[in-house]
């Protein structure tokens, strides 16, 4: 564990910007913080939609070379966590307690991988329990560390909602996924769009706005086997999963496995709508 204080040559720079900590403590990968950073927040009542969606966020933004933080919250936040450990990559959660105390208690496995294999921050001091306000406060650190923000679901007393307003406040870009206007975890973020905010409605979307490049690894491709199949089926042009099984003479659930497959190697993408392309 290091401690870190506004000053010192190590104390996030981006950070700076915000109303900084006067003091950090962290463990794990400091040097994560110097790739672009891109929060990826939202609700703990999450859909399996939303979910879903945090997760592929996560992992495509990680295979592209950014770190992912957040806050290691139930729902969207734990899913853009575990997307980026899914492919190896860079996360960063920044806590509402000090880094030994677990919160949610559900999380011991994932604090304490982040911790080996990513980054763990916070203001509070070692074995500091959470306190009402110790949440909304910490919200201002991810999106110091962030040049994006992206909330993928937020009811209108979400804590998501708190930190796209510190985003809104320091001039960083915030974006939205769009959700049903019908569904009540997803009404404070559809007002984020309403107001203004950019619409993530695929992941390139969410890439080029990082204004990075998702590499295609000519090294992972697979040779045979259901996944090339799906890869070859993919020459033709994008589609949905149906589409490209059929092209592809697959089974559905054959070709569900073979999907998930080339999205873990980052060879392709999956948009909003459904439909598959080639990163």
């Amino acid at each position: 564990m290091v401690q870190l204080h506004l000053g010192d040559a190590g104390y996030p720079e981006r950070l700076r910007e915000c109303d900084p900590p006067r003091t950090l403590w962290a463990r794990g990968r400091l040097d994560f913080l110097e790739r672009p950073c891109v929060a990826i927040v939202g609700t703990r009542r999450a859909t399996a939609y939303g979910e879903r969606v945090a997760r592929e966020l996560g992992r495509v933004l990680a295979m592209a070379g950014a770190t992912i933080i957040s806050g290691l919250a139930r729902g969207i936040d734990a899913s853009a966590h575990r997307g980026a450990l899914d492919v190896n990559g860079a996360t960063c959660a920044v806590l509402g307690t000090g880094l030994d105390v677990v919160y949610p208690k559900g999380h011991v496995a994932l604090q304490q991988t982040i911790g080996e294999r990513g980054l763990l921050l916070s203001e509070l001091e070692p074995s500091n329990a959470a306190h009402g306000g110790s949440f909304p406060m910490r919200n201002r650190i991810i999106a110091g560390l962030s040049v994006v923000t992206i909330v993928v679901e937020a009811g209108v007393k979400s804590g998501a909602l708190i930190t796209a307003a510190h985003a809104l406040e320091l001039g960083r870009t915030l974006a939205v996924v769009p959700g049903p206007i019908d569904v009540p975890q997803t009404q404070g973020s559809n007002e984020l769009l309403r107001d203004g905010a950019v619409a993530i409605v695929s992941m390139a979307d969410a890439v080029a706005l990082m204004g990075l490049t998702a590499p295609v690894r000519i090294a992972d491709l697979p040779s045979a086997g259901p996944e090339r199949q799906l890869w070859d089926a993919l020459a033709d042009g994008a589609a949905d999963l149906d589409t490209l099984c059929t092209r592809a003479s697959l089974p559905a659930h054959v070709g569900m496995a073979a999907l998930s497959e080339l999205e873990v190697r980052g060879l392709i993408e999956c948009a909003l709508s459904g439909e598959i392309r080639r990163v």
